[in-house]
């Protein structure tokens, strides 16, 4: 299987605090992973690395090959590491209140498994569409699905940056989990440092882009974001799925 995944800095701050990475278990099940941190001195980069490095390591440990064992194994390991985050913000000034959100998508031979709490997203890039498959918790989407708000007015809302579920931060850590056939196209997760700058036209745009391979097409994307402003951290990861993956 095909992947690329890039993160940058951005325009605006100092440190990275995105981490991303990609595994696979004993029996070739691919695990990709993007984890955008929160709060803190500098807990953001230290609770979205704790995050990344621990799921992706006992991943490979694994040999499940059917996706209801990744459900519960996916939630399992969000319980654990957010009583990790918790703890360790306990013991330093400098982490207390730091979080990450996580976006996961788990690829078998013919279904994926997409998860995530936070604003990271997933979507999916099929015959030259572009759909989204997680949903953001965050206040401005509850705002939208309550009819307060539209969407291009969450856009810029002052309050857009406001999570309502992470990792880390409260006791609550549960995941939502959705199970995808798999179709030819491509899957992108990202950090909200591209889905907040670059709209899903434009997304759509880059990724219809013919002759650009995964990296190139990540490239695009990081480029997009920081000539938008780049006031976030960025991370795009680009997955090619054929209709059964080898």
């Amino acid at each position: 299987m095909k992947y690329s995944f890039l993160s940058d800095v951005g325009r605006v701050r100092e440190k990275n605090e995105d981490f991303v990475g990609v595994f696979k278990n004993q029996a070739e099940v691919l695990l990709a992973i993007v984890a955008d941190g929160l709060g803190g001195h500098q807990g953001g980069e230290v609770a979205s690395e704790m995050a990344v490095s621990q799921i992706g390591y006992d991943f490979e440990k694994t040999s499940f090959t059917k996706p209801k064992d990744a459900y519960s194994w996916l939630q399992g390991q969000a319980d654990r590491e957010n009583k990790h985050i918790l703890e360790a913000a306990e013991q330093s000034e400098e982490l207390l209140g730091m979080g990450t959100t996580l976006v996961c998508a788990v690829v078998f031979p013919k279904t994926l498994v997409i998860a995530n709490i936070g604003d990271s997203r997933c979507y999916l890039f099929n015959n030259g569409k572009l759909t989204q498959l997680t949903e953001d918790h965050s206040l401005v989407n509850e705002m939208v699905k309550n009819g307060q708000i539209s969407k291009e007015q969450a856009r810029t809302h002052p309050q857009k940056n406001i999570i309502t579920r992470t990792l880390g931060v409260s006791g609550s850590s549960r995941l939502d989990q959705k199970l995808y056939e798999i179709v030819p196209g491509e899957l992108l997760l990202c950090s909200d440092g591209l889905s907040n700058l670059v709209d899903d036209e434009q997304l759509e745009e880059i990724l219809r882009t013919p002759g650009l391979d995964l990296e190139q097409k990540c490239a695009r994307l990081i480029a997009a974001a920081n000539e938008a402003g780049g006031t976030d951290n960025i991370t795009a990861l680009l997955l090619s799925l054929d209709e059964e993956v080898s």
